[in-house]
């Protein structure tokens, strides 16, 4: 863990409200329905926790534990060439929610916070929810302006689509 400072406030904003979103930044919520029952849950949480969906993504992580745990800091690599650093904020394994947040730290495109979270509803069906705040850091994050926040949205929508194969959830769509 390095004692680097995260690139926005308010750090851990993600945690009760994954909707929030501060002055100046962009908001981003993409839901996608995994499948049904306590093994789909399962199984969806673990890969979460353990970097299974994002390395299943083709990004490359670079952890510095197995399973993300509040301060651990990450490097997500992407095309190989961007890399990301950010660090845990949070972390949630309970009976029906499970997943983390990361916040950004100097280096990364991006400045703000994003959250991956399965969660098990009342009637069973699981879902996974990827949020975030952000708002561009890097001058080529910047200059992809609405294009950059359509890779987001894309990416988001490709954690469902690999996370409910994962979890063994609903046929692809």
């Amino acid at each position: 863990m390095s004692s680097a400072p995260f690139t926005y406030e308010p750090v851990g904003a993600t945690r009760d409200d994954l909707t929030f979103c501060p002055p100046g930044f962009h908001p981003m919520l993409v839901r996608t329905r995994l499948g049904e029952g306590q093994e789909v849950f399962q199984r969806a949480a673990e890969a979460v926790l353990t970097w299974e969906m994002h390395r299943a993504l083709g990004v490359g992580i670079d952890a510095g534990a197995d399973r993300a745990a509040p301060g651990t800091d990450v490097t997500v690599t992407l095309a190989g060439v961007i890399k990301a650093p950010c660090r845990i904020i949070w972390t949630a394994e309970e009976h029906r929610r499970a997943g983390w947040a990361y916040g950004t730290l100097e280096g990364h495109p991006e400045c703000g916070e994003e959250a991956f979270v399965v969660d098990r509803t009342g009637d069973g069906t699981v879902w996974l929810t990827v949020a975030a705040f952000s708002k561009a850091a890097k001058w080529y994050a910047r200059a992809g302006g609405p294009a950059t926040r359509g890779l987001q949205h894309a990416y988001a929508r490709r954690c469902g689509a690999v996370l409910r194969r994962l979890s063994g959830g609903l046929p692809e769509a």
